[in-house]
C-alpha cells in the first residue's frame, strides 16, 4: 500500500517513517510533487488535518493522510494552539516559538501543558480521524538537542527528560504523535 504523508517537514516524516510497518510505503508531498503552501485555516487542529488531507485527495487522487499539532498551555489559556506553528509570527522560527512562550510564562507557577495531534486520514473515499494527547510541563529552559519545535522545553508526564533529550522511540512511546499514528497504524492493520 502506498499512502501520502502531507509533510514537508522532514523531521516530522522521519519520526513517523520510523513508526510506519514496512508494507505500508510513505510518500511525502516532495515525493509525489506537491510544493504548493497548503491552506491551514482552520481554527482548530481537526480542522486543518482536514483541510490538508482533503487537498491532497483532491488534487492527487491518492490515499493520504495529515496531521497538526498544537502545543496547549494552561496558564496562557490554551496558547499557542492551533497557532503553534506561527507563535512569533508566519516565517514559523522554532527558537523565536519557544523565545515566546518562555517569556509569557516568565512569572507563571503554572507550567502545565500538553501536545494534541489530530491525524485525517482519507483512504478508499473514507475520512477518519484519530488523536493522540501528551500531558506535561513546560521547562523554564530548553534541554537537549534532539527533536523539533518545542521538544527542548516539554517534558511529559512520569519522565525526567524533555522530548530532546529522548531517542525517537523513546519519545515515540510517550508523544502525542506516537499515540495518534498507532491508532492510525492500528486501524490501517485491520
Amino acid at each position: 500500500m502506498k499512502l501520502v504523508f502531507a509533510t514537508h517537514n522532514k523531521n516530522k516524516l522521519k519520526e513517523v517513517q520510523a513508526l510506519f510497518p514496512k508494507n505500508i510505503t510513505l510518500l511525502s508531498l516532495d515525493d509525489i510533487g506537491c510544493y504548493d503552501e497548503i491552506p491551514e485555516t482552520a481554527d482548530n487542529l481537526d480542522g486543518n488535518a482536514i483541510l490538508k488531507a482533503n487537498f491532497i485527495k483532491e488534487r492527487y487522487q491518492m490515499d493520504c493522510f495529515a496531521d497538526d499539532t498544537g502545543l496547549e498551555v494552561k496558564a496562557l489559556n490554551g496558547e499557542p494552539g492551533v497557532y503553534s506553528a506561527r507563535y512569533a509570527g508566519e516565517q514559523k522560527d522554532n527558537e523565536a516559538n519557544i523565545k515566546k512562550l518562555l517569556s509569557n510564562l516568565e512569572d507563571r507557577e503554572n507550567r502545565d501543558a500538553r501536545f494534541k495531534t489530530v491525524i485525517a486520514l482519507n483512504l478508499n473515499d473514507h475520512e477518519l480521524l484519530f488523536t493522540g494527547i501528551c500531558e506535561g510541563t513546560i521547562l523554564k529552559e530548553k534541554k537537549g538537542e534532539n527533536g523539533f519545535g518545542y521538544d527542548a522545553v516539554f517534558q511529559p508526564n512520569n519522565s525526567d527528560k524533555s522530548f530532546a533529550e529522548m531517542e525517537l522511540s523513546e519519545k515515540a512511546k510517550l508523544s502525542h504523535r506516537g499515540k495518534a499514528l498507532q491508532y492510525l497504524i492500528d486501524y490501517l492493520a485491520k
